[in-house]
């Protein structure tokens, strides 16, 4: 007995297709790079006062909770806090997106190996929109698209 589809693909396909006018690719990297700035920017935020002024209570987290094995934990609190101002802001502006979005995607690697592994359903989301980013760019609306980089 052979399976038959309604009628309806036709109509199915033209509600997908204003869905995609609706919703262009372009707007949908923009979105992937902002809503995947905004964790690590916010993240970022915390550990400092001022512009980049970097609290006591970072260094602490990064000696006790933190405690990366392959780094010194004050290096790590300024490595790890400035990673997480510079790179969202290029994910923003779609600069250096591929480049930024590896780097936050290697930071994320490390959170789940060595910080917190039992959030491996967060850091598979991060690493989701990471990958986006590193596997298709930016999109059109970008700067690395105006500067002629893919």
């Amino acid at each position: 007995m052979a399976i038959t589809l309604p009628a309806q693909p036709s109509r199915w396909n033209r509600l997908a297709d204003g869905l995609q006018r609706l919703l262009p690719d372009a707007l949908l990297y923009l979105l992937v790079r902002v809503g995947i700035a905004s964790v690590f920017l916010l993240s970022g935020r915390t550990k400092v006062e001022g512009l980049l002024s970097i609290t006591p209570g970072t260094y602490e987290l990064f000696r006790s909770e933190y405690a990366l094995p392959l780094l010194p934990p004050e290096l790590a609190a300024h490595l790890a806090t400035y990673a997480e101002h510079l790179f969202p802001l290029l994910l923003v502006l779609g600069l250096a997106t591929r480049l930024s979005a590896l780097a936050l995607l290697g930071m994320t690697l490390v959170i789940e190996v060595f910080v917190y592994p039992d959030a491996w359903s967060t850091h598979l989301s991060w690493a989701a929109l990471l990958l986006v980013l590193v596997g298709r760019g930016a999109g059109a609306w970008s700067l690395d698209r105006r500067l002629g980089l893919r």
